[in-house]
């Protein structure tokens, strides 16, 4: 490996880790890049370098849970509702366990100057977060929009879904409710997330079917 490219991988994931650590359920809002860079050992230049956003944290902190999905699915693989299910449950407890950063992940897609792209995930970040898994600098990171086409495509094969509905509109439709789910689970203050989401999604599973 490239000693700076490991370095770089190193430093992205260390800033990630220890962002996890310092936000617990608090807001994102709430984390300042100064307490950040002290507990990274790092200068905000370098910080600036590798996320030019503070924001661009949260891009790069959902885009390793959808690796970690990728992961997972390669080891356990998942097709049509089965695969629905198992994101609603895996984002519900995302929510449970950081509920201020999948919050302000929402606002921050939400706003009109956001980079349409994801943020960037190197081989080299994923050989470090996953060193026992063989070929893992090769696994495709899909994004939630895209895990979702991919499971409503199967569920209509595999016709769990019978209505006759385009399968970009059901997937708009389910990323409509997951999303959904988020902000209401936390303004109505619904706990746990993970039957809420879930009887969401079947009450949209029983209309489409």
């Amino acid at each position: 490996m490239n000693l700076r490219k490991e370095k770089a991988a190193r430093l992205k994931i260390q800033i990630l880790e220890n962002t996890l650590k310092l936000i617990g359920k608090k807001p994102f809002e709430d984390l300042y890049v100064d307490d950040l860079c002290a507990k990274v050992k790092i200068s905000k230049v370098t910080f600036f370098k590798y996320f030019p956003q503070k924001e661009d944290v949260l891009l790069y902190y959902f885009r390793i849970w959808c690796l970690n999905r990728a992961v997972e699915l390669k080891t356990k693989p998942k097709e049509g509702l089965q695969g629905i299910y198992y994101l609603s449950d895996k984002l519900s407890e995302e929510c449970e366990t950081h509920p201020g950063l999948m919050l302000s992940l929402i606002g921050y897609l939400a706003d009109l100057k956001r980079p349409p792209k994801p943020f960037t995930v190197r081989p080299e970040e994923k050989v470090f977060l996953f060193p026992d898994q063989p070929e893992i600098h090769s696994v495709e990171i899909l994004s939630l929009e895209q895990m979702l086409d991919k499971f409503t495509l199967e569920a209509i094969f595999k016709k769990e879904i019978t209505k006759a509905s385009g399968t970009k509109d059901i997937t708009n439709l389910f990323m409509a409710i997951l999303l959904g789910s988020i902000v209401t689970a936390h303004t109505n203050q619904i706990s746990p997330q993970r039957f809420f989401f879930r009887k969401n999604i079947d009450l949209v599973v029983k209309g489409l079917q």
